[in-house]
């Protein structure tokens, strides 16, 4: 990934960036080539969702004020059922309204759907106040806080997929079983095999490149059927908002050609879908602040990032790994870290540092494809604030394989993960008690219904021979 910092990154707040300015909807309105607006929410598990808007509406109405919608959007399982157990929304309070307010930065076309345009919301309590459970609301915090420092966060996430040529509606009708992958053998970096899958993968590639985005590259992956598709760096908040355009466009354009994809971290017991997070800093005119005259060319303060990064790790790791099937990817061997240590071009690490000079940065490398990147983004700009307000020492280079090594471990599941969640004091004086108790609550939601499911592996051991 290119992640070289020149100062010329936009603001993800101004108007004056979004991919679609108002006065240009407002024309395509008038000339009928748009007549519907995609108002989008970020949900707790990292998935747009929303309502779909007559365009002269929108205009008149829901850009002003926002469009309402039920308080449960944060507050449901992947399944959508009501969960008890939440401050924030229940029958106790009456599941009530919370408003989807637009950002006009995210203003876009939909270049798949006719006539569509989409925006991006934050999430407002009717008397205007932020929804701070909300994804892209902990996100803002957090890049508040760090550049309160006088800090700007960069961020470009490595979304990785499994593409399968079944549709989504033969998987389902497969109980996603038995579905054939769109390559029978390990196609990375692969060019004669990828080009089979073109159609699909192009047809991704260009309609993000309409829509605003700056691919950067395509390629194959080791498992069958699996591809990355990365977009240029951008400030910490504008790269999430594409993040989660990009992949639910993803999945509508497969959709489209008859093909399904998945982002599960884990689908199978070959590799794992990662989406690997490059995070570098600037000062607040643009300049880089990690490269210095220390050792491995490194600043103070890129030191005290580093090393602040490492020590939260474990107790913020559900931000990187939020499911069950998350914790499927740690294993030894696999790409996927298990080690909690930093390198230099190291893939064994969980944190690889890359780039030189302007285009110095750490590659996260926890996160799964299931992640949260507003969930994923925060928790990485809180670890780093950590850093430098404790001007945290910065433990030796791992060299070697770090999964051989006596480092730390990533917590294995997600049991761990929610435990070191609910006592950590770093989460807690960075996203505040509502936000970490309602995460820790989504996690509680996730263990009972897994441990209340019996598996395809459980009748195959023991149907029969136990």
């Amino acid at each position: 990934m290119t992640h070289v910092l020149d100062g010329s990154d936009k603001s993800a707040g101004s108007a004056s960036n979004a991919p679609l300015s108002v006065d240009e909807l407002r024309e395509m309105v008038d000339a009928g080539t748009i007549d519907t607006v995609v108002v989008a929410i970020t949900d707790s598990l990292g998935r747009l969702q929303g309502k779909r808007c007559g365009a002269r509406s929108f205009l008149e109405d829901v850009l002003g004020h926002g469009a309402e919608g039920c308080n449960y959007l944060l507050s449901v399982d992947v399944e959508m059922n009501t969960i008890d157990g939440y401050s924030m929304s229940s029958w106790a309070n009456g599941y009530g309204d919370m408003v989807m307010s637009p950002d006009v930065s995210t203003l876009r076309l939909v270049p798949w759907l006719e006539g569509t345009a989409m925006i991006q919301c934050d999430i407002l309590w009717l008397d205007g106040s932020p929804v701070v459970q909300s994804p892209r609301q902990i996100l803002r915090g957090q890049i508040e806080r760090l550049e309160n420092l006088g800090y700007r966060a960069h961020i470009g996430t490595e979304l990785e997929f499994i593409m399968f040529d079944d549709s989504y509606s033969e998987a389902w009708d497969k109980k996603y079983e038995a579905l054939t992958p769109s390559t029978s053998y390990n196609v990375d970096y692969s060019l004669l095999a990828t080009a089979r899958l073109e159609p699909v993968i192009r047809s991704i590639r260009t309609n993000m490149e309409k829509a605003g985005l700056v691919v950067e590259s395509s390629k194959g992956e080791c498992n069958y059927g699996q591809q990355e598709i990365t977009f240029r760096y951008a400030e910490a908040l504008t790269a999430c908002d594409n993040h989660a355009f990009y992949k639910n466009g993803a999945k509508e354009i497969a959709d489209q050609h008859g093909k399904s994809i998945t982002f599960m971290a884990k689908y199978n017991e070959r590799e794992g879908s990662s989406c690997h997070i490059h995070f570098s800093l600037t000062d607040l005119d643009g300049n880089p602040v990690l490269p210095g005259d220390g050792g491995h060319g490194f600043s103070p303060l890129m030191e005290h990032f580093i090393a602040g990064q490492l020590a939260a790790l474990q107790e913020l790791a559900y931000f990187q790994a939020p499911n069950i099937n998350s914790y499927k990817r740690f294993v030894e061997g696999s790409f996927a870290p298990t080690a909690i240590a930093w390198g230099l071009d190291n893939r064994s690490c969980a944190l690889r540092v890359v780039g030189r000079g302007r285009g110095m940065r750490v590659e996260n490398r926890v996160g799964g494809g299931d992640v949260n990147p507003y969930l994923a983004a925060a928790s990485l700009i809180a670890a780093a604030i950590y850093g430098i307000e404790n001007e945290l020492p910065l433990e030796p280079i791992m060299t070697g394989n770090a999964y051989l090594s006596d480092a730390a471990r990533i917590p294995s599941n997600l049991r761990d993960s929610r435990a070191l969640l609910a006592g950590s004091e770093i989460a807690r004086k960075s996203f505040g008690d509502e936000v970490v108790d309602h995460y820790v609550h989504a996690a509680d939601v996730e263990l009972k219904a897994f441990d209340g499911a019996v598996t395809d592996w459980e009748r195959k051991r023991v149907f029969e021979r136990l």
